[in-house]
């Protein structure tokens, strides 16, 4: 629409001729909304093929100037997507005019930069697999992820398509603009609007949107073209997305105009332009396998890596779509058993293959429903009832100003392959959704909790916006600790079942090894004592040897090394009993000096007693001479 005030000043437009009959109509919408069939006669209505459309770019008043057909589609030059964003950003082409209103406008590069809160790919695509499973209570029964091809330049596309009520005029300008969210229910996942345009933006630098929906008695389809290529190579300083819809109630495709033939027509000419799509008539194949209702998205131009290869792979295996760095990480490691096991569990898969991640993705399986990958149906996977010795636990938070109490039930076990494979963690859900898989609270290294995983749904705290961790609130943090706290004491009471001694049997292990130790010291100290020799000719001995210090290691399988945790504990012990041999080196150490003061006063006593008997003998002795004379 033109801007208040412009249309004094602006240049002539270029019509956009449209070849006309006497039964021709198109749909007219006026400034109330209303419908007007556009034709003298009340014929029925033709649909304008391609070789009717003469079309001409409008010269506005400040014009973009347009690549020649041929060479409009071409991709970026930057195809990574962590450097997609990297560019300068011109003058601005927006004249402000008096009278008009002064607004924000949202910059192309916003769109990037917006979609760099998804720092895994598979979690964009997440975003688009809610927006179907939000479908269900519209009557959906499937979503498709597929590998398609572009007709213009035969390179890989993503599609998702569903069955659900999909979206009328209004709807699909609603979801392609930022923001703006109509989800309200306390059952769907998608609550701030920016879902769709951060996940297509991250996994490809274009999309183009497909739906029908019917909605009171009228049934519309509409396109929609979000085109990161299309702003950056004409120059756009401000996101625009082209858009045609078309009524189909009366069974053909009758065009809904909201301003003129040539708004309309334009649209028309960038989509085609743009998309992987060359004439009208392709883009209206497009509806024939949705249906009456439902919604098909096409992500092109996908992102590149680094290397210049494609982010997603989908040639190693023809029923899934791989992340080609995250599968080329785990080849690095030297292949033993115990890598080989690590990386076949469902954890380690779930990093590199959408198959794997998208069974454990919502907590309770579907009914009627079916996540279609590459034509095969995804399995959904129980965690909570793949686990050894599972007990449930229930938390009640305190939340502020809630009016009925909340009980979170968390399912805690070991997992099957435990104690040869420690992967432990918690997998917390929200609103059915899994945000954090196989969340570690304890400490690397710690033995404690090793194997255990818990299941459970935290619908009290918010997920953050690219569903992949939750908000650092108070009550998220209370969360962690029970957690922690949980985890703990389902280890204590559960270890020996996997192979693990009880810390209970440890510690008196340690204690009587301890009093064993301290009652030989002091037997030999009693022993030491009764000899003969002074105790400064002889010295102390305390007996450090690792039999007596030792501390059992049967608390780790066989074939297992002492963990960190357990040698913390042993630190701690050998900590206390070495305090008591420092205080008992105290008491000896004065011992020995009042035994040394009495051992001198007694030399002295000795001495004096020494010299008075030679004086008396001495004295006798001349005694003895004075009689004999």
């Amino acid at each position: 629409m033109p801007r208040k005030g412009q249309d004094k000043e602006k240049a002539p437009i270029d019509v956009v001729e449209i070849d006309s009959s006497d039964d021709e109509a198109t749909i007219v919408v006026d400034a109330g909304g209303h419908r007007n069939l556009n034709n003298s006669n009340n014929n029925i209505y033709k649909p304008i093929n391609d070789a009717q459309l003469q079309l001409r770019a409008p010269k506005l008043e400040n014009p973009v100037v347009l690549a020649p057909p041929d060479s409009n589609y071409q991709p970026l030059d930057t195809r990574s997507f962590w450097k997609a964003g990297a560019y300068e950003i011109g003058p601005s082409k927006y004249s402000y005019i008096q009278g008009d209103l002064e607004h924000a406008r949202v910059h192309p590069k916003f769109l990037h930069s917006n979609a760099t809160s998804h720092k895994w790919a598979f979690g964009a695509i997440a975003e688009l697999l809610d927006n179907a499973v939000d479908e269900i209570e519209n009557g959906a029964t499937f979503v498709k992820v597929d590998r398609i091809y572009n007709k213009k330049d035969n390179s890989p596309a993503l599609l998702f398509q569903d069955d659900g009520g999909g979206m009328n005029p209004e709807s699909i300008r609603k979801c392609m603009s930022l923001g703006y969210s109509s989800k309200t229910s306390n059952t769907t996942i998608g609550q701030y609007g920016n879902g769709f345009k951060t996940s297509t933006m991250r996994l490809g630098a274009d999309v183009i949107v497909f739906s029908r929906a019917s909605q009171s008695g009228r049934a519309t389809q509409s396109i929609g073209l979000l085109s990161y290529t299309f702003l950056r190579r004409t120059g756009h300083d401000d996101v625009v997305v082209p858009m045609i819809d078309f009524d189909i109630s009366d069974h053909w495709a009758e065009p809904i105009i909201y301003s003129s033939h040539n708004d309309w027509s334009a649209n028309l000419k960038t989509i085609l332009d743009w998309s992987p799509f060359s004439s009208k008539d392709d883009l209206m194949l497009q509806f024939e396998d949705i249906g009456s209702h439902g919604t098909k998205i096409i992500i092109y131009n996908l992102w590149l890596n680094d290397e210049g290869i494609y982010e997603l792979n989908f040639d190693e295996d023809d029923e899934d779509i791989r992340l080609r760095d995250e599968a080329n990480r785990g080849s690095l490691l030297k292949p033993t058993k115990q890598v080989i096991e690590l990386q076949s569990h469902i954890s380690y898969r779930i990093r590199y293959s959408l198959r794997a991640y998208a069974s454990i993705l919502y907590l309770r399986k579907f009914m009627k429903f079916k996540i279609l990958l590459r034509g095969k149906a995804v399995e959904q996977f129980d965690i909570a009832a793949d686990l050894k010795h599972p007990e449930t636990i229930f938390y009640r938070p305190q939340l502020a100003g809630a009016t009925k109490e909340v009980s979170v039930s968390t399912i805690l076990g070991f997992n099957k392959e435990a104690p040869s494979i420690a992967v432990s963690g918690f997998n917390v859900y929200h609103k059915n959704r899994l945000i954090r898989p196989f969340w570690k609270v304890t400490a690397d290294g710690s033995s404690r909790g090793n194997g255990v995983v818990g299941v459970l749904e935290a619908n009290f705290i918010e997920p953050a916006h690219d569903k992949q961790d939750f908000e650092r609130s108070s009550l998220f943090l209370k969360l962690e600790m029970r957690l922690k706290q949980m985890i703990f004491d389902y280890w204590k009471g559960h270890c020996h079942l996997i192979g693990y001694q009880p810390e209970r049997s440890r510690l008196h292990n340690v204690e009587s090894k301890s009093a064993v130790s301290s009652r030989s010291e002091v037997a030999g100290m009693q022993k030491h004592m009764q000899t003969g020799k002074s105790m400064h000719e002889q010295p102390l001995v305390i007996d450090l040897s690792n039999e007596s210090f030792e501390e059992e290691r049967s608390t780790e399988p066989p074939s297992k090394v002492a963990s960190i945790d357990q040698l913390c504990e042993e630190n701690i012990q050998l900590f206390m009993r070495c305090e008591e041999y420092g205080q008992k080196e105290n008491e000896l150490k004065r011992t020995i000096e009042e035994l040394e003061e009495e051992l001198a006063e007694t030399r002295m006593k000795c001495t004096k007693l020494s010299l008075h008997l030679e004086t008396q003998r001495r004295q006798k002795l001349v005694e003895q001479q004075m009689d004999c004379t």
